[in-house]
């Protein structure tokens, strides 16, 4: 989108165009003193002039709907223009499929746009007819994976009109084409949680399934999460799982130093060490043993952090020192 271009050629002002002669145009208002004076172009000053005149009336009409395509054009992430679109649309009775078109093709070229995707989401509230959404959000995210807007209005669509079908089959493939996709497993847990549910079969297949992502690429942050909030599921706790316990002590017993399985071991006796359990395994000892490495070679952008840590496990260990 933009105020420039080779149909400028072809652009003929408003203010020279006879059927807007009845218009008179509002010039922005930036104060007396303006602390920045945007620099717009003849046809963005043209454009808008006339299209806060039209607002000021109230004006509902096709021209005023022409309008603010072209506003769009030039500035697709104004609200009030958008806003007073959808205005225009509902007192028209225009046909709402033309529109969804029009707002696809708006997507393709400001797919990050904020506005966009919430005008899109009217539209489909009003038409009430979701069949385009996994489609357009799909494509949206073949190209550019981690765009929020467009995994925020696929949740919506699935969780509105109950689309969860073949999303765990979507979600799975992009994570097979890039495991570190942190969206992806945002998307699967979102699946989970709103639509297969916790049951504790479920939990064990999730934990499987995490632990051998983990096993692929040992330091992926994605799936070292994805398992902490699976585990937040089972009833047994972060120590209290045997599959997951043989795991993290196998790789460790490997030579493993991930910073995300010596956090996530640090955090497994922070777990034991609150339950008051005993443990030769899980105690203070071995939790500030880990966090003085982490804080010293293998995560020193959070040494503050760790040592942190470091100093609370400490004075767990004096603490049972003095009795």
């Amino acid at each position: 989108m933009s105020d420039s271009g080779d149909s400028d050629v072809y652009w003929v002002p408003y203010k020279e165009r006879p059927e807007w002669s009845d218009i008179t145009p509002v010039p922005e208002d930036d104060g007396i003193t303006p602390v920045v004076v945007i620099a717009h172009s003849e046809k963005f000053k043209d454009v808008y002039d006339y299209f806060r005149a039209v607002l000021q009336k109230n004006e509902k009409s096709e021209r005023a709907l022409h309008l603010t395509k072209e506003a769009v054009e030039l500035n697709p992430a104004n609200y009030t223009v958008w806003q007073y679109r959808r205005d225009l649309l509902k007192e028209l009775a225009t046909d709402l499929r033309s529109e969804l078109y029009y707002v696809e093709c708006v997507i393709k070229q400001s797919p990050k746009n904020y506005q966009v995707w919430h005008h899109r989401r009217v539209l489909v509230e009003w038409l009430q007819d979701p069949s385009q959404e996994l489609d357009l959000t799909g494509d949206t995210l073949i190209s550019d994976p981690k765009n929020y807007h467009a995994w925020q209005h696929r949740q919506w669509a699935i969780k509105t009109f109950g689309l969860f079908d073949k999303e765990l089959e979507f979600v799975d493939n992009l994570i097979s084409e890039d495991v570190r996709n942190n969206s992806a497993w945002n998307q699967r847990y979102f699946v989970m949680n709103n639509h297969l549910g916790w049951s504790d079969l479920n939990v064990q297949k999730e934990i499987c399934y995490a632990l051998e992502k983990i096993r692929f690429i040992k330091n992926n942050e994605s799936a070292w999460n994805y398992l902490r909030g699976v585990l937040l599921h089972d009833k047994r706790g972060l120590s209290g799982n045997a599959v997951v316990l043989s795991f993290c002590e196998d790789l460790f017993k490997n030579r493993c130093h991930s910073p995300y399985l010596l956090a996530f071991i640090i955090d497994i006796c922070d777990e034991v060490i609150k339950k008051g359990e005993t443990s030769i395994t899980y105690g203070p000892e071995r939790a500030l043993e880990l966090c003085n490495a982490l804080a010293d070679k293998y995560d020193k952008i959070r040494t503050k952090y760790w040592n942190y840590m470091a100093n609370k496990f400490k004075a767990l260990i004096d603490l049972k020192a003095t009795y």
